[in-house]
Order: structure tokens, then C-alpha cells, then sequence
């Protein structure tokens, strides 16, 4: 069996978390002994077929981009040369160009579309590309979407619910012991009991509801991360005098796992459905630490049940955030509690294997009802 992987960008010129799942399934197929490629977009080079660990990256060199979304008439010619090659092609949802590439190569192979977001912030042109996507998601064989919860909330998958299901989204076991040294340097940089956030600097991430939290709860906060609004939030922080809240910017795995370790919890204050599941939530349940998250309607309560796992709250509400974070901060029995739900929840749902597994399992029937 072979699968190619269709989305706008990928490693090592993007590190999201629809680029960590494309990983997980890439690396996870070629363990099974399945062939994995995965055809994207970059702003500086163009290549052929090139590996990366045990899969292949083709990169496009794209043309120009429009509201985050890279074209390259190349690319169209490029994938009609190879769609052929596939047993299965694997689009990742949304990315207007691919549904191009779809509709005018008509691959003969089984295609699935793994369903990470609605389009969310760009109502205007979503009424020019809303016939496209249309035709797009009716022509594909299945739909996968991350959560039951997103399936019931999403109006867009709500027309197609005869052929979408549910994978949940995974991560790899963490067992590795850390360097003691770089333990050390970040036990006497942030200490080992404070809220931990760690995410993409974006409109809809709440990080606006975060320091407004901080401020009136004055409990020590760490931010991890980067991106479009870092010196605004930066700014904010500075101008509050939130001397509470450490920013240590974009950090190596190894790093942050060590602050997901010495955290008391991690908060993830995402406000709107953009945010459609939260690979976060997940790397904290890894290390079993308890969750708090905002009700949104996505798999952001799949992840982290209220009170089970940790605290679901209303979203853009400051102070529920403040008595959230409260909670875990002067109730050490709750918190472990909600940490040891939150690793036994990962564990029986939330594995890369189980995520894999059901994945090859799909593709597999896909091609049975193909012959």
C-alpha cells in the first residue's frame, strides 16, 4: 500500500499540529510497512521525492499565497504526474489550493479527507471558495474528523455525516529521562509549580484571556510559543507589569517536556472553533497533568472532560479561568487527581498507535470495497 499526505506545508519549514499528525501517521505507516509521501508547499525550494526519517517529502515551490494559502500552477501538473503512484491519497483539511489539485486530477485512488478545522475567520472569501468545497468534500470517499464533538457541532460536516467517522488524534508514549542538567537550569528559571501554556501565537488562542487571568490571580504562568501576535502579547504583558508570567519563546521538544514535568497544570484558554482539538491538551494528559480548556464545541472537551481530567470553562471568561486555576493551585489532592484521569484517558484513547492503527485499519477497507 501507498499513501501520499496533501497539505500546505510541512516540516521543517512548519512545526503545527496538523504538521505533527501528518508525522505521526507518515512515520507510523512506514513501522507497518506501508509507503508514506507527503506532497506539500514551501516558500523556497522545490524537489523531488526526498526522505525524511522513514517517509518522503515532495515540496512545491509555491507561486504566491492568498490568505494563507500557498498556490503553484506546477504543483497542478506535478499531481496529476504521480496521483496515479497511490493507493491512497490523504488530504488534511483546510487548505482551498488542494481541492484544486483534487477536482482536476481525479485520482483513481480511494481518497480520504482528514477533516482539522472549519474555516473560521475568513467570511468573505469563504462565500467566493464555498462551491469548491462543496464539490471537494462530496467527491472524497470518507471524511475523518478528530472528534465526535466537532462532527456534531460543525455545520459544514453535518452534509456529509453518511460518510465521515471518528479517529481521534494521537501522540507517541513519552518515556524518556531528561537530561538532569537542562531539569535543573529550568527548575531555577520558572521553579516547578506554575500554569503552562504552550501554543502558537494566534487570534483565537485566548492569550489575551490569559494575562487578563494572570493579572488578577497574580499565580506564575509560562508561556511557550511564537508567531503572528508574540509582540503584541509581549507588549501587553510588559505594559500590565505581569511579573508572573515568563515567555520563553519557541522551545526544542526536549525543553518543553521538562516544563510539562515541573508544571502544577497546563492551561489552553482557546476561545473560538478555530481551535478544533488542541495537540496540547494531549502532551499535557501525556504527563499527566491536569487540563484546563473552554467549552467551544470542539474536541477540546473530548480531550479534557470537566472534572474529570481538569476544568472546561466559558469561553473568553477571565475570571472563570482565575477560579479555574485557583482550584488546582490550593487543592493538591484534586490536582493530582485530575492528572492521573488525564494519563489514563491518553492511554486508552489517545496513543499515536491507537491512531495509527485505526487509520491503516480505514485505508485498508477502503481498498477492500475498491476491488
Amino acid at each position: 500500500m501507498r499513501v501520499l499526505h496533501v497539505y500546505k506545508t510541512y516540516y521543517p519549514d512548519t512545526y503545527g499540529g496538523i504538521e505533527q499528525v501528518i508525522y505521526q501517521l507518515s512515520q507510523g505507516c512506514a513501522r507497518r510497512g506501508i509507503a508514506a509521501d507527503v506532497f506539500t508547499f514551501s516558500p523556497d525550494k522545490e524537489t523531488g521525492p526526498v526522505a525524511y526519517e522513514d517517509h518522503r517529502v515532495i515540496y512545491n515551490k509555491q507561486l504566491f499565497e492568498i490568505a494563507s494559502t500557498p498556490f503553484s500552477l506546477k504543483a497542478l501538473k506535478r499531481f496529476k504526474q504521480i496521483k496515479d503512484d497511490y493507493d491512497i491519497i490523504n488530504y488534511h483539511f483546510p487548505f482551498p489550493f488542494m481541492d484544486m489539485l483534487h477536482l482536476s486530477a481525479r485520482p483513481d485512488a480511494r481518497t480520504v479527507v482528514t477533516y482539522h478545522s472549519d474555516i473560521v475567520k475568513q467570511k468573505r472569501l469563504m462565500k467566493l471558495y464555498q462551491p469548491l468545497q462543496e464539490r471537494f468534500l462530496a467527491s472524497v470517499d470518507c471524511i475523518v474528523a478528530s472528534s465526535p464533538n466537532y462532527v456534531a457541532s460543525s455545520q459544514t460536516l453535518k452534509k456529509y455525516q453518511d460518510k465521515t467517522v471518528v479517529i481521534p488524534f494521537g501522540l507517541e508514549q513519552h518515556d524518556v529521562q531528561h537530561d538532569s542538567q537542562r531539569v535543573a537550569h529550568w527548575r531555577e528559571t520558572v521553579g516547578d509549580n506554575f500554569f503552562l501554556f504552550v501554543g502558537a501565537f494566534r487570534y483565537y488562542k485566548g492569550l489575551h484571556i490569559l494575562l487578563d487571568a494572570a493579572e488578577r490571580s497574580r499565580l506564575p504562568v509560562v508561556i511557550v510559543g511564537g508567531g503572528p501576535l508574540e509582540a503584541e502579547v509581549r507588549r501587553e504583558a510588559q505594559q500590565r507589569g505581569l511579573s508572573n508570567v515568563v515567555f520563553t519563546g519557541m522551545l526544542n521538544d526536549e525543553d518543553k517536556y521538562i516544563l510539562f514535568q515541573l508544571c502544577r497544570g497546563v492551561v489552553f484558554p482557546s476561545h473560538l472553533r478555530s481551535e478544533a482539538f488542541g495537540i496540547t491538551l494531549l502532551e499535557g494528559a501525556r504527563f499527566a497533568r491536569p487540563l484546563i480548556s473552554c467549552e467551544i464545541g470542539t474536541g477540546t472537551s473530548f480531550i479534557n472532560q470537566d472534572k474529570v481530567s481538569g476544568c472546561v470553562i466559558p469561553p473568553n471568561d477571565s475570571q472563570a479561568l482565575v477560579e479555574a486555576m485557583n482550584e488546582l493551585w490550593n487543592n493538591e489532592e484534586t490536582s493530582n487527581r485530575y492528572g492521573e484521569n488525564s494519563r489514563r484517558r491518553f492511554e486508552e484513547m489517545f496513543t499515536a498507535d491507537h491512531m495509527i492503527d485505526a487509520y491503516v485499519n480505514l485505508y485498508t477497507t477502503l481498498l477492500e470495497s475498491k476491488s
